[in-house]
């Protein structure tokens, strides 16, 4: 073999020998870029799910119940962070509308606000918020009428001078007269008479009263603008708001100060059946008797509920939002509303029960009845407008 060929013929065996040295330590070496599953011993890495976040702006009035189903939800779906804001509903209608609450789902207290915002939004936007129509669309979670709250011996001098039944026409002739109670038969220690009802600006048992106001003035089934403009309708709110010293901004706030002073703060008070049904326990055996009257045409807070068609809103959370919003119409959810006071929204579960704690049994010596008179419809957000614009230029300095 020549010199020359003999070395090419080593060379290329020194070259293919490197060759396999080299490739041998590559595939030693640990893949480049991030870990994927396996640690530096070789187990494999758990990697926990991130979940989904969805907010849900409620009104206060059913915290409690709203609290202790979420405690429920979060054991079936604990990949779904369920976040709780409670406020007024007035108040979250105008914070969606700017901007200032982005939130998934809102439920405020009645069907009134949410036709406020719808109204205010399409006006300011020219969108929906709200779904009209389909799986989206608002859904009742609880029920419960507006009553009046009376002390047992001012509400016999209003029952006399009322034909047996609490009206605004009565409450509008005791507090409108310089005489006080005495001018509907009440006692003159008594003094004037004082009625309570929240700001209809900021809360909305305070709205549904002054619409109610109107409908039993003008005998109609339902409001329209032109009856806001009736100067006589007008006088005779603004007479029925002089009984009021005082317009809170919560239900509760007022309903509590009238079991914890008595008529020397309140004599009548509009409030929601379900803080009636909380409250009248704290009122034995301090004040004498508070009892509660349905008027004859009253108006339900039916607590919707909506996913909200923001922007904001990914679909990831419209998925986790329609599932919360069924668990809290499912049956176990809904029978638990009686425990807090409220009428489930599922007609399907009975109100009164053999259950010796069922408010609608227990409290039936004190005028909670199964059976309510006349509801009204819930007017639509235009009117609603114009029902605080009333009263605003009426009623409010």
């Amino acid at each position: 073999m020549k010199p020359t060929l003999k070395l090419v013929i080593i060379g290329a065996f020194v070259a293919a020998a490197l060759i396999i040295v080299l490739v041998a330590k590559g595939g030693n070496k640990p893949p480049s870029g991030p870990a994927t599953g396996t640690s530096g011993q070789g187990s494999a890495t758990k990697v926990e799910p991130t979940g989904t976040a969805i907010q849900v702006l409620y009104s206060t009035e059913k915290k409690e119940w709203i609290e202790a189903a979420t405690q429920d939800f979060k054991k079936v779906h604990p990949e779904i962070k369920v976040e709780l804001v409670g406020k007024g509903s007035i108040e979250a209608a105008s914070g969606i509308l700017e901007g200032t609450y982005t939130p998934t789902i809102w439920s405020p207290a009645d069907t009134m606000a949410m036709n406020l915002l719808v109204s205010d939004w399409q006006t300011k936007t020219h969108t929906n918020v709200i779904a009209a129509s389909g799986e989206d669309a608002p859904q009742a979670l609880l029920l419960t009428p507006l009553v009046f709250v009376c002390w047992e011996d001012r509400a016999q001098a209003l029952l006399k001078a009322s034909n047996g039944a609490i009206s605004w026409k009565a409450i509008s002739k005791a507090v409108s007269s310089p005489q006080g109670w005495p001018a509907i038969g009440g006692q003159a220690k008594w003094g004037f008479v004082k009625l309570g009802h929240t700001d209809p600006t900021k809360s909305n048992s305070g709205l549904e009263a002054i619409y109610l106001m109107g409908l039993e003035f003008t005998g109609k089934p339902k409001l329209v603008i032109e009856d806001l403009l009736d100067a006589k309708l007008q006088e005779f709110v603004k007479g029925i708001e002089k009984g009021v010293s005082k317009f809170e901004s919560s239900t509760g706030t007022f309903m509590t100060d009238m079991v914890r002073f008595g008529p020397s703060k309140y004599d009548i008070a509009v409030v929601y059946e379900s803080l009636a049904i909380s409250e009248i326990g704290n009122a034995a055996g301090r004040w004498g008797k508070l009892r509660v009257y349905y008027p004859a045409t009253t108006i339900w807070s039916d607590h919707p509920v909506a996913l909200l068609q923001g922007a904001w809103v990914t679909p990831e959370q419209k998925v986790a939002a329609r599932q919360f919003i069924a668990f809290l119409r499912s049956k176990p959810e809904q029978q638990r509303a009686l425990e807090f006071g409220f009428r489930p929204a599922d007609t399907s579960i009975p109100i009164v029960s053999s259950d010796a704690q069922n408010p609608f049994t227990r409290l039936a010596a004190d005028g909670i009845t199964v059976d309510v008179p006349t509801a009204a419809d819930p007017p639509d957000g235009v009117v609603v407008r114009n029902v605080m614009m009333m009263w605003q230029r009426v009623v409010q300095p």
